[in-house]
């Protein structure tokens, strides 16, 4: 039986991708702050699973927890990073820039640096981020959150070069979703809108084929490439 951790799966994408995971066959532990959600997932969960409380903004103690659920597991073939926060802050609010920071960025990037250490240690892994097509360009009304979602793609970036050039069999996945209908999606305008099911079908689907990135839903790799090839002259008039 394979082994996955979804970090950040109480709710949304990661509770979807939990949940295909499981029917999928993976042994799975459960990562997120909220531990009465976990434990309402754990329920539903026809294989075995774990459960561990996770808090990113406590940095020291978030790769410990990580070290001592692997541990548990006896070992993890995959590592879904999933946790992340986000504000609509025009008036630029440093706690809420600081809070996305914590998670999105430290956060993030301490967890994900210990899971690789593993996985080379192991010779083997898989480790998925789930970033956003907002990683793509700057937002003036979430500035912090579009800046790390950037951050995000750089590091795992970062990773997948590592792995190539250790010459270890490490799979590094950048998945950039849009809009999915969760309490992250915020904001006016908002299309193509896609339910937790869908994306987490089509994420369990870039993790079997082993992708280095893939848009969720597909539509929205026409939106990646439209940004991608936008002048700056044109982006700073859009409503975004």
């Amino acid at each position: 039986m394979k082994k996955a951790i979804v970090i950040g799966a109480s709710s949304g994408i990661g509770r979807e991708l939990a949940i295909t995971l499981a029917k999928k066959g993976y042994e799975v532990g459960l990562v997120a702050r909220r531990t009465d959600l976990l434990e309402s997932l754990k329920n539903e969960i026809q294989t075995n699973s774990f459960t561990e409380h996770l808090d990113l903004r406590r940095v020291p103690d978030a790769i410990e927890k990580i070290r001592a659920l692997i541990q548990r597991m006896k070992g993890v073939d995959l590592i879904v990073f999933n946790a992340g926060i986000g504000f609509l802050n025009p008036e630029l609010d440093w706690s809420k820039e600081e809070q996305t920071i914590d998670v999105n960025v430290s956060g993030f990037s301490a967890v994900m640096g210990e899971v690789y250490k593993f996985f080379s240690k192991q010779g083997h892994g898989q480790i998925v981020g789930i970033s956003s097509i907002g990683a793509l360009r700057g937002n003036a009304i979430a500035p912090a959150y579009n800046a790390s979602k950037a951050f995000m793609s750089n590091y795992l970036e970062g990773l997948r070069k590592k792995a190539f050039q250790e010459n270890l069999p490490i799979v590094v996945t950048d998945i950039k979703p849009g809009f999915v209908d969760t309490e992250m999606a915020k904001g006016e305008g908002k299309f193509w809108v896609a339910t937790t099911q869908e994306a987490a079908h089509q994420i369990y689907s870039a993790i079997k084929k082993k992708k280095k990135q893939a848009y969720i839903t597909h539509r929205w790799r026409l939106i990646g490439w439209a940004l991608k090839c936008m002048p700056n002259w044109l982006y700073q008039r859009m409503a975004l």
